[in-house]
């Protein structure tokens, strides 16, 4: 029997996830362990300290396990005849990305308010050429993470980008062409379904960051602390 710790139940609930398009229920984990359900809680909510996964305010369950989520938002991502809901634009690709990147579409709205967008990822490659804005810096991310996720956007341009954060009085971030994105997207998330996945250290956030090219004060991570 799997040892019931906030690392197996991160790999149980994912792989729940890729294969279902949903999150298992806690007596679904506790039939899972061969446990009770009360004992689903204190790991489940280890996990949420960990920044694994996001649980609903009034019971463990879970509401989001990067890159999927439980509950609709902007963005859906289809394979075949199946689909789940990423919690931003960086979510869905790597969601594409743990797909193997072949013929995944992913459908959104620009900027959450305007024309529906249909994004096509073959071969690693995506085909539209698109902007991903990130209003909010790393290190204030998991202030409130929902509120990070639903502002991680697609747009045309800069222009759009700029005319999209004075309207909606947001935080004008760092812009980021979409293929530089998956990039990030597959390099985050392409462990997240391994065994023994384990949160990225700060150290290896940045790497991480460096690789896709991406800096400036958006991604700037503090040089203290254990895990982002």
């Amino acid at each position: 029997m799997t040892t019931l710790d906030k690392i197996s139940l991160h790999y149980v609930i994912m792989h729940h996830f890729m294969e279902h398009c949903c999150a298992p229920t806690g007596d679904a984990l506790a039939t899972y362990f061969g446990v009770e359900r009360e004992e689903v809680a204190s790991p489940m909510f280890a996990l949420q300290e960990y920044h694994g996964v996001v649980l609903h305010p009034h019971c463990p369950e879970v509401w989001v396990i990067h890159p999927f989520s439980t509950a609709p938002t902007c963005f859906t991502v289809r394979h075949g005849e199946r689909s789940w809901w990423a919690n931003c634009a960086w979510c869905s690709l790597g969601i594409a990305a743990l797909l193997g990147g072949n013929g995944v579409s992913i459908e959104s709205r620009l900027g959450a308010d305007n024309n529906p967008v249909t994004v096509h990822v073959d071969g690693g490659r995506v085909r539209e050429d698109l902007l991903v804005h990130f209003p909010v810096p790393m290190t204030r991310v998991w202030d409130n993470v929902i509120y990070a996720d639903s502002t991680v956007l697609l747009f045309e341009s800069d222009a759009q980008i700029d005319s999209w954060a004075k309207r909606h009085r947001i935080a004008r971030g760092d812009s980021q062409p979409i293929q530089r994105v998956y990039q990030l997207g597959d390099a985050w998330y392409g462990r997240h379904l391994d065994e023994h996945w384990h949160k990225w250290t700060l150290d290896e956030a940045r790497a991480i960051f460096t690789k896709c090219g991406l800096s400036g004060p958006i991604w700037e991570l503090p040089h203290s602390g254990e895990r982002f």
